[in-house]
């Protein structure tokens, strides 16, 4: 949060949303959490859930690793002069986990609920104990069993992951039948308060729910529609904190400068302290990820940082890491599925099994991508014949009931069977396994200056463009779905979108 003064109420930045939980219980307890703030009483309630559920996985995983590693056995550890028991060595842990947790803010109102961040912070502050804890071992030169902490910390990364991520499945849920939501007024000029509900409405989750909109000026229209919905206009910039006391909103966004700038903020924000209401600004940075904000204040001046995208260094080298690791195991384990696709693509339709086609990867750089042919073996050729049925827009040829398609093929298609051998390219270093989606050289060709910078990284096996929509995505939405991602990756996104397309080849949505 950034502070205009120290006097006024918290001013957060609406990527992320803050969490904020209304009433489920009664009028009193709704009252009593707006004396003391926007959603606090709820969000505090949402913390000791995540707190408790934290615990309960740490504790089995730490259970389980002593059963693993050494049974029913009181096995025992030199430490210095003293014999430790590895019991005290798991309460030890744990309890220094639980604080790491804590001290990376893994469950703070503004990242829990939405976002890869939640998710981020858990495994960094997991990452960071484990090197703690072995250079401890180093420095006092403690023996302990490195298969004890082998089965622990990946245990525990799964589960807190999976208890974050069924916690949250469940607040969804719950602001899907209008539970849990944060009441907001969006306030600014037309133009700018239509595109912050618009973006409200599609990107947040459902965290905020706009009750109202305050419009700059004399002339305003009685409500505004954002084309989903009709938002009642409930004030101007002189009427706004009695807007938000008769609504009951629980935090107001102001969308663009606005009218009468800085001092315009502060005043409001002096103004709306005392009925506990939060102040949101909006950065008006598209394709921003949180993470990439950073406030400073210098002598009373907040600045806002924007980290500038990384292109290479560590993150990238362990991207790679996990490339290599996940796709010769992949490679390996899919033998079996391997030899059965082929045999039903070779009796299918006559020509090869493997469909080898050139595309660009990182830079520019040419490589032959490979996949289970799911196509006749004229289907480059025919290609000319169906361009006048493009179904798709911008660069991209897309036809859902394309002619060209095997009986087999259309059923590896559905289930994203056909994507598989690019494990190979993601083995040998052509690909990874998240990114962009891998271009032909003529939509290269096609692309506009800025589109160039899907090229930044190597394109992937599966990316956002795979977990949203896939082939329903228009031109538009693909690019920038693509270049949000090279701007905004992290290894912590990278398990989620591949945890995702998992679910995607399961329950398969806009394959075709």
């Amino acid at each position: 949060m950034t502070e205009l003064t120290e006097s006024a109420p918290r001013v957060g930045v609406l990527n992320p949303p803050v969490l904020a939980f209304p009433n489920f219980a009664s009028s009193q307890l709704r009252s009593r959490s707006r004396r003391q703030g926007a959603g606090t009483l709820w969000t505090n309630t949402y913390r000791r859930v995540l707190t408790g559920a934290d615990a309960a996985v740490i504790v089995l995983v730490t259970l389980l690793a002593h059963l693993a590693r050494f049974g029913f056995d009181s096995a025992q550890l030199q430490v210095g002069w003293f014999d430790v028991g590895y019991a005290q060595v798991s309460v030890t842990m744990a309890a220094l986990w639980m604080l790491s947790l804590t001290a990376y803010r893994s469950r703070d109102a503004r990242i829990v609920g939405i976002g890869t961040d939640e998710y981020r912070r858990v495994i960094h502050a997991t990452v960071t104990l484990l090197g703690v804890l072995a250079m401890a071992c180093m420095v006092f030169q403690i023996s302990i069993a490195r298969s004890y902490f082998a089965i622990a910390f990946p245990l525990g990364v799964a589960g807190l992951i999976t208890s974050r991520w069924v916690l949250r499945q469940w607040l969804i849920r719950q602001r899907a039948n209008g539970h849990y939501l944060s009441r907001v007024i969006v306030h600014g000029r037309s133009k700018d308060v239509r595109y912050v509900v618009n973006q409200i409405e599609k990107k947040s989750g459902a965290a905020y729910h706009v009750v109202g909109v305050s419009l700059t000026g004399n002339k305003r229209p009685a409500w505004i529609s954002t084309g989903k919905r009709s938002i009642p206009v409930v004030s101007n910039e002189h009427s706004i904190v009695d807007a938000v006391q008769s609504l009951g909103a629980d935090a107001v966004v102001v969308a663009g400068p606005g009218k009468g700038g800085g001092k315009y903020i502060q005043e409001l924000g002096w103004q709306l302290e005392e009925s506990a209401t939060e102040l949101i600004l909006t950065t008006g940075l598209e394709n921003v990820a949180g993470p990439r904000i950073h406030s400073r204040p210098v002598e009373g001046l907040p600045l806002m940082h924007v980290e500038l995208p990384q292109y290479s260094g560590a993150r990238h080298t362990l991207k790679r890491m996990l490339d290599v690791v996940l796709s010769a195991s992949a490679l390996l384990m899919l033998v079996p599925v391997f030899l059965v696709l082929a045999v039903l693509i070779k009796r299918d339709s006559a020509g090869p099994v493997l469909f080898r086609q050139e595309r660009v990867g990182r830079g520019g750089e040419k490589f032959m991508m490979l996949k289970f042919r799911s196509m006749v073996q004229t289907a480059e050729q025919d290609l000319a014949g169906l361009l006048s049925l493009n179904e798709g827009a911008g660069v991209l040829f897309k036809m859902e009931n394309d002619p060209r398609v095997t009986s087999v093929g259309r059923w590896m298609r559905k289930y994203s069977l056909d994507e598989l051998p690019q494990f190979w390219n993601v083995l040998i270093g052509d690909m990874s396994l998240v990114g962009p989606r891998p271009p032909l050289q003529r939509e290269v060709d096609c692309y506009e200056s800025r589109v160039h910078r899907r090229l930044y990284i190597k394109p992937g096996l599966t990316g956002m463009w795979q977990t949203n929509g896939r082939s329903e995505l228009n031109w538009r939405d693909s690019v920038r779905l693509d270049l949000y991602y090279v701007e905004n990756w992290s290894l912590a996104g990278d398990l989620i979108i591949l945890w995702r397309t998992a679910v995607q080849m399961v329950k398969p949505v806009g394959a075709f």
